[in-house]
């Protein structure tokens, strides 16, 4: 178990806030000038760096080269890297940020972190949605052509059990079923996956590659990148394919454990 944080040591953290959240509890701190989020314990990112945040939005960008006024959706709003980044770029048409914790809303929106992202905010292009990211992608009406990810440290390595079914073949057919074709998926990791670029590829995504950021100690943040493929005739799509066979899998275990047991 870890030593409590000594309040007079000059160098312990100082907690700003602290909430307990739909999702657990979500703490602001400032640490040796820089902000940290911390959620349920585990760290997830602070304010020191921001480069892979950057290329998280970059990556979608390039592989939109072309095209006028993307709508692009972030998911996870953090300390405002990826937000602000993507609103300075007059490339991008609509910007829809995906937040699920109401105490990260207001920390950009009158906290600590309103210096990162004040002039992303006050943008015309910029939406904040308060959702969960993957509730969100199962249920919009909405399409874009970019989704910028960034709700976890990887597929590998979830903050909370919910989201791993995002990275699975029903969430992975959610995600392209909001995308225009050719519309671009990037998605965050703080470490390679080659078993996730395999899903990516067996979800029915095209240009399936991975981007490194190298970091001073261990092994590189990366970005996942793939593309939606268009297709011509109805039912081609092989991300309803995936989406049958992952319902059928259901379906099967379901008729294996008998009939459901109800409790109040």
């Amino acid at each position: 178990m870890p030593a409590p944080i000594d309040p007079s040591d000059p160098g312990a953290p100082e907690v700003l806030d602290r909430r307990e959240g739909p999702y657990g509890e979500v703490v602001l701190r400032r640490h040796r000038g820089l902000l940290q989020i911390i959620a349920n314990g585990t760290f997830l990112m602070d304010t020191s760096d921001g480069r892979s945040e950057r290329l998280l939005v970059d990556a979608a960008a390039r592989a939109l080269a072309g095209r006028r006024a993307p709508r692009l959706l972030i998911g996870g709003l953090g300390v405002g890297f990826s937000l602000a980044h993507a609103a300075a770029d007059p490339f991008w048409g609509p910007v829809t940020v995906v937040e699920r914790e109401p105490a990260v809303i207001d920390w950009h929106r009158a906290g600590p972190l309103a210096a990162l992202s004040a002039d992303a905010l006050a943008d015309p292009r910029t939406e904040i949605v308060e959702a969960d990211l993957v509730r969100h992608v199962h249920e919009t009406s909405a399409t874009y052509d970019a989704l910028c990810l960034d709700i976890d440290n990887g597929p590998d390595w979830t903050v909370t059990e919910g989201n791993a079914g995002l990275y699975g073949p029903a969430g992975l057919a959610d995600c392209a079923r909001v995308l225009s074709p050719g519309g671009v998926l990037a998605l965050w990791s703080a470490r390679p996956s080659p078993e996730f670029e395999g899903t990516l590829r067996n979800a029915g995504f095209q240009q399936v590659r991975t981007e490194e950021i190298p970091v001073a100690r261990g092994v590189p943040d990366v970005v996942h990148v793939a593309v939606r493929p268009g297709w011509q005739r109805r039912g081609d799509s092989p991300y309803a394919a995936a989406l049958t066979r992952s319902f059928k899998r259901q379906s099967q275990s379901c008729a294996d454990e008998g009939p459901p047991h109800w409790s109040r």
